[in-house]
């Protein structure tokens, strides 16, 4: 039985549920989620084996005008994919317009001779006949090879997404171990669990200015027991108070939800120690960007 793959990327702009959609077909939660837009600040590669196929799947961060250093990374990574891939998923939210971060991937992928298959996302907050709308807007723009509305987070339709990819699956050896679900470290896993349950309690008042860095990923003394020592580092001292809450309250909670997270996806128990620092624009340092894995050669 020959063995097949394919590498697709999931493209759009923030928060139109891109790592949703991934979570989703690995079944995992490999990619951050939540409401908040760019929290994918990497290119996440998540890895399906199902017999003899492999799907690799790239989920990139929101394409956006980039406003720091940070920023350009992130723009960065995820017009990077666009030329590696058999196929571009590119997601929208069910709105009848064209912004120009759609028209940038339409363009690049017609440069590049790539496929898109456009995925109309979060189908089940609007009425059937405004998702008709929003299919003649896009259709009478681009030649997609196919238009799917679905609802990532519902589950319906991204089986119709799977039936898609397969028609670019092409015969190759895997380029990934059988059972592996992400190329991610285990530290940016820890780091990236860390940060989403942060965005996920924090008002709008500590938006994107958290990162978060692993000091110490211990899993050596016991086969049980990973120790993790991270370190949130905010740009204000305002955001530091907000983040450590009254009598500690929140970043108790934050690390109780990281912790049973990380519990699940690395199968033994967690020692979490959480710090919070004040690090002023943070999103423009190199130096600081280069502890996260951010390197200048990759502007």
């Amino acid at each position: 039985m020959s063995k097949k793959t394919v590498f697709a990327a999931i493209v759009g702009r923030s928060n139109v549920g891109k790592s949703t959609l991934m979570n989703i077909i690995l079944n995992e939660k490999v990619s951050i989620v939540s409401k908040k837009p760019q929290t994918t600040r990497t290119k996440i590669t998540g890895i399906l084996t199902k017999d003899d196929t492999q799907y690799v799947f790239f989920d990139t961060p929101g394409i956006h005008l980039p406003k720091s250093l940070l920023g350009k990374y992130m723009a960065k990574s995820a017009k990077s994919t666009l030329g590696d891939v058999d196929v571009i998923v590119l997601m929208i939210e069910p709105a009848a317009r064209i912004s120009p971060v759609e028209r940038e991937v339409m363009e690049k992928a017609k440069s590049a001779k790539i496929s898109v298959i456009l995925v109309i996302n979060k189908t089940d907050t609007i009425k059937k006949e405004n998702i008709l709308e929003v299919i003649q807007v896009y259709s009478e723009e681009y030649k997609f090879s196919a238009i799917l509305p679905i609802s990532a987070l519902k589950n319906d339709g991204v089986e119709l997404v799977m039936d898609e990819i397969d028609k670019y699956l092409v015969e190759s050896e895997f380029f990934f171990p059988e059972d592996m679900i992400t190329d991610q470290p285990e530290r940016q896993i820890a780091a990236e669990i860390i940060r989403e349950k942060a965005l996920r309690l924090l008002t709008d008042e500590v938006p994107h200015g958290i990162g978060v860095a692993i000091e110490e990923f211990n899993g050596q003394e016991r086969k049980d027991l990973i120790k993790i020592r991270a370190e949130i580092f905010c740009e204000k001292e305002t955001h530091k108070r907000i983040i450590i809450g009254k009598n500690g309250e929140m970043i108790k909670k934050i690390g109780t939800y990281a912790r049973e997270d990380m519990e699940e996806f690395f199968g033994v128990k967690i020692f979490l120690d959480l710090w919070v620092k004040v690090k002023r624009e943070w999103r423009d340092k190199q130096s600081i960007l280069s502890n996260l894995g951010y390197n200048e050669k990759d502007l």
